[in-house]
This record gives structure tokens, C-alpha cells and sequence, in this order.
């Protein structure tokens, strides 16, 4: 088993499979220009496979890949399979936009929940956050998703002045749909025009929604990341992720593994160690796991400490969204 030094136990790894996208979310990738790493630089498909059951022996039962956009890989269909041999819960978050084309992947690779991330339900206002024209496939392919009996959560990273008057919208389409929408506070990364003014802190989303509708508190489960609610009467749910107003590092048990092979130990920490580079080399990566997991922080990577109003984000040492992995 794996524990950090705060005797938290660690069985979720999330894996990037590239740092690539078809769109450009302004708050994960907002430069047009960005550079992608050169293929010899990320994790080949054996690799990917290697490190992962490296991890499943050491007691993780579940990943989730992620990228950039995952499904954009050429050999995702194959990833997907060898990573369905291994005893642990398989799952990934995509932007949907290729979805249509890995339902019977999904399928018989055992993945029963997708996260897709949605910030709108406005076709033009889509346009403006993605730079791409994508709106009706999006939705058709979580509808989709839906007629196949998967469970679908809908992650909605919440701007001030962007798509904050659209929280309302997005609970009312979990009346008629078993949808599980999560609102995500604006969280920074390198280069993403972050401010703490643009953070609606999910006490302000709850209460516009509570003026609407009748709410009650759902029971959120062990390593939770979202603080659950429902409509009383609707088919679906809503949560929020509180990383901003409301961190919940205490119950942590997820890793990251960088498209290049690189473990990160928490979404915001600057600590990164090269799994890929000792793979190579045929060592043993087992001790760099432990080593990574050591120098964990107790929260936030040891780097947003106190009132998020107050954070500069030219002070924090990270990549980019789309360089660590959703």
C-alpha cells in the first residue's frame, strides 16, 4: 500500500495520456501557440502500461486518464484495452467531442462512468471559451453517453462574468437526465489569467440555486472530492469542488502521472519525479513512487495556504492544466 507521510493512504492514479487538445479552454489552455511535447518525450503505450501495473501491485484500484484530450491519442483505443486487464475501476475524463467513436471501447473495456467537461450550454458562448465551433456533437455525444447507460458527470469550471449565470441552467438539466453536474471552482495554473475576483466560491453558487429549486444534502462518501446535492424530485444531481473556498486535502488519496512520465503527488505541488527516465533505464520505479509520496504537503501542495483572496498567482510553481492532466 501506498501512504504519505500524514498516514493518508494513496489508490487513485490519474494518467495523462497527452498534452494535446482539440479545443482551447481558456482557463486550461488559453495560448493558441502553445508547444506540444515531442512523442519520443511522452509514454509510449507499453510504458503507460508498465507504470500502471507498477501501481496496481502497490495497492491503487482505480485510474482515470486524462490529457489534454485523451481520445485525440492515436492508440487510446488500445491504452484503454491493456489498461482493462488490470484489477482496478478504469475511468477518464474527456471533452466528449470524440466520444461517439469509443462507446463500444468503453464498453468492452468495462468503463462504467466518464467525467465530460462542459462549461456552457450556449452554442456561441461555447465557441468563445473553446475556439471551436463544437457545441451540438459535444451534447450529443453526453446524450449519447446517456442512452448507453453511462454514468455521466459534467464538469463546470464556474468564471465570475463568464458562465456564473448559468448554474442555475445546468441544475435544471438534472430534472429529465441522470446527470451529475459539478460546479468546479476557478483554480490558477501557469498562464490561465487567474484572479481570485473571477472565483465564485461555491456558498454563492449554492445560494443562487437554493433561491430556485429544493435542495437537499446528499451523503458524500470516503475521499470525496465534491460536496453533493439534489432537487428534490429530479433524476440527477449536483456537487461543487471546493478546492478554492473549501480545500479537502485532509482525505487525499490521488497521484498523477504526467503525460512524460512524470509523478506529481498533488494537482498544485511543484514537485515532480521522473518515473519514465528510471523506467527506461530498467530500474525499479517503486522507490521514486514512495520517494514522490514523501515529499507530499499536507494540502495544496504546500503553495496556496490560507485565504484564496489573498493569493498571488505569480508566486505558485506549476504547468499548465493541460501539461499536468485534468
Amino acid at each position: 500500500m501506498l501512504y504519505d507521510k500524514f498516514q493518508r493512504k494513496h489508490d487513485y492514479l490519474r494518467v495523462s495520456l497527452t498534452d494535446s487538445c482539440n479545443f482551447r479552454c481558456l482557463y486550461c489552455m488559453p495560448n493558441e501557440d502553445i508547444t506540444f511535447m515531442p512523442q519520443r518525450h511522452l509514454m509510449q503505450r507499453e510504458e503507460i502500461f508498465e507504470i500502471a501495473k507498477t501501481f496496481s501491485s502497490l495497492g491503487v484500484t482505480k485510474i482515470r486518464l486524462t490529457g489534454g484530450e485523451p481520445l485525440v491519442r492515436k492508440d487510446a483505443q488500445n491504452i484503454i484495452k491493456d489498461l482493462s486487464g488490470l484489477p482496478v475501476e478504469l475511468t477518464l475524463t474527456t471533452n466528449g467531442f470524440l466520444v461517439h467513436q469509443f462507446i463500444q471501447t468503453f464498453k468492452d473495456s468495462g468503463i462504467k462512468s466518464l467525467n465530460v467537461s462542459l462549461d456552457t450550454m450556449c452554442p456561441k458562448k461555447f465557441h468563445e471559451l473553446t475556439k471551436r465551433n463544437s457545441f451540438n456533437q459535444v451534447w450529443e455525444n453526453i446524450l449519447l453517453l446517456i442512452k448507453h447507460k453511462f454514468s455521466v458527470k459534467l464538469n463546470v469550471v464556474v468564471m465570475k462574468g463568464v458562465n456564473q449565470d448559468e448554474v442555475v441552467n445546468f441544475v435544471q438539466l438534472t430534472q429529465k437526465l441522470p446527470l451529475h453536474v459539478r460546479f468546479i471552482e476557478f483554480m490558477p495554473f501557469d498562464k490561465n489569467q487567474w484572479n481570485s475576483l473571477k472565483v465564485v466560491p461555491f456558498d454563492v453558487m449554492l445560494q443562487q440555486i437554493s433561491s430556485q429549486f429544493d435542495v437537499v444534502k446528499l451523503k458524500d462518501k470516503k475521499h470525496d472530492t465534491a460536496k453533493k446535492f439534489k432537487v428534490i424530485g429530479f433524476e440527477g444531481t449536483f456537487a461543487f469542488i471546493t478546492t478554492m473556498s473549501q480545500p479537502f486535502c485532509s482525505d487525499c488519496n490521488r497521484m498523477r502521472l504526467t503525460a512524460d512520465g512524470k509523478m506529481k503527488n498533488c494537482l498544485f505541488g511543484k514537485d515532480e519525479l521522473d518515473l519514465l527516465t528510471t523506467l527506461r533505464s530498467s530500474a525499479p520505479i517503486e522507490p521514486i513512487i514512495r520517494k514522490a509520496l514523501f515529499l507530499k504537503h499536507q494540502a495544496l501542495g504546500g503553495q496556496m495556504q490560507g485565504d484564496f483572496t489573498k493569493l498571488n498567482p505569480e508566486l505558485i510553481d506549476n504547468r499548465s492544466m493541460i501539461k499536468i492532466g485534468g
